[in-house]
């Protein structure tokens, strides 16, 4: 008798892992129902200085999710999985191997479903076409003697007994992944003026800086709005550079993120600033000159002496949907004009004709995240939803036909069989399996 070592049994216990489970998820409520990785103040704000000291005492906050209580219930779960599955596994795959051929034939009298009928053929005859006809219906049949008759074998799906170990397996997979991803990635922010470029983000929890190894630039930002002022849309250019040289670029969009070497960069959030993009060309001479210029201040071109600057702009909240520009060639009395933001106008001078374009500056807010475990993740996923599949809808259905010589010129078939699973199926389908057989 094996001997019970009760710490081993403790851990390999299915009620265990049901408690742990049942554990998990009340406590993955609770991190949903109180917003997390929020301000000290924002909690006492919110739910009054005592629940928020309760609550940061119990680990609720500010990240539940990496409290030690919370990493020990998942650890215990991985804990009991494995010895779970160390404890079982050996006799399932016992049942997988085994010598079916082997199996006593008092047993098979007694197993359900069976059906018996007699056949005017003799056994070794009977035991070809039977053999044939079960490979023909996609039942590989094997055959050997036994006592004074031949036992045919035959079954399907003995690898589905494995199903719920790939599960299991598979949350550990899923575990690792978030492992990988929470030591060797990160997750943060930058706030990217226009034409401006970075090498850093900062971590969300702890405004950590962090290299990328190479620098992001953003070329263009541009945003629409909907009558009432609210954003509609905002798009951002970016530019990747190594060593000052470009290697992709890409506009993003919110769900459409740019990914470099792992770093995946999404469009979150922008930031309007009171100054102005001006770009001006002389339609005679095709030059081309920009300026970025404070809000209401007057600015001068340094190759062509041209000055202007924005007099006033109208808008809603901080960001500007048109303007009104002031420009002068000292050829005459200067031009002053409306322009809709990000647009551009013609301008007729005493001399020359100018081309002037301007929109308001903006600084971009990227959402940047690095997971080097999410394929990890991915995998462990597939691996879950194939094991459930296994698990729940197949199942290792298995058929013993046994024949005996009854007489010189008569042989008597026993046919049984059973199934892990679905058994109602597997009755159906061995009636149907046995009245496709009795003319044998």
């Amino acid at each position: 008798m094996k001997n019970s070592n009760p710490i081993w049994d403790f851990f390999a216990s299915v009620k265990l892992a049901l408690f742990t489970l049942f554990l998990l998820s009340t406590t993955s409520i609770i991190g949903t129902v109180i917003p997390q990785k929020e301000t000290a103040q924002w909690y006492i704000d919110k739910y009054g200085e005592a629940t928020a000291n309760l609550f940061q005492i119990l680990s609720f906050t500010p990240d539940m999710y990496s409290s030690l209580w919370f990493q020990a219930l998942l650890g215990l779960l991985c804990l009991n999985l494995i010895i779970c599955s160390i404890e079982r596994f050996p006799g399932v795959w016992r049942q997988i191997k085994a010598d079916n051929l082997n199996t006593p034939l008092n047993r098979l009298e007694k197993m359900t479903p069976q059906h018996q009928w007699l056949s005017g053929n003799q056994p070794e005859s009977v035991a070809i076409s039977l053999k044939k006809a079960l490979n023909t219906s996609g039942w590989k049949a094997e055959e050997r003697k036994v006592d004074d008759g031949i036992l045919l074998f035959a079954q399907k799906g003995a690898m589905t007994r494995t199903g719920v170990y790939i599960v299991h397996t598979s949350i550990l997979v899923i575990f690792a992944g978030a492992i990988i991803g929470s030591t060797l990635g990160f997750k943060g922010s930058v706030m990217l003026p226009e034409t401006r470029v970075t090498d850093t983000i900062y971590t969300f929890d702890t405004q950590t800086p962090v290299a990328l190894g190479f620098e992001v630039r953003c070329d263009r930002f541009d945003i629409e709005f909907y009558d009432n002022g609210m954003p509609k849309a905002y798009r951002s250019q970016l530019t990747i550079l190594e060593n000052g040289k470009v290697v992709k670029e890409k506009a993003i969009v919110v769900n459409d993120p740019l990914t470099y070497k792992g770093i995946t960069f999404y469009q979150s959030s922008y930031q309007a600033y009171q100054e102005f993009s001006i770009t001006i060309t002389n339609k005679k001479t095709g030059v081309s000159e920009s300026a970025i210029i404070p809000y209401q201040q007057q600015h001068s071109l340094k190759e062509s002496g041209l000055r202007f600057g924005i007099v006033t702009a109208e808008g809603q909240g901080q960001s500007v949907s048109r303007m009104k520009v002031w420009f002068t060639d000292d050829q005459g009395e200067p031009s002053l004009f409306w322009l809709d933001n990000g647009e551009q106008a013609t301008v007729e001078r005493t001399t020359n004709n100018y081309t002037v374009s301007a929109k308001q500056m903006y600084a971009t807010g990227l959402q940047v995240a690095k997971d080097p475990g999410v394929w990890t993740v991915y995998i462990g996923s597939f691996m879950m939803i194939f094991g459930l599949i296994v698990a729940f809808f197949m199942s290792h259905q298995r058929i013993w036909l046994y024949i005996r010589e009854e007489t010189a010129n008569k042989s008597s078939i026993l046919m049984s069989g059973n199934a892990n699973k679905n058994k109602a199926d597997f009755e159906k389908k061995l009636q149907a399996l046995a009245q496709k057989f009795n003319t044998i």
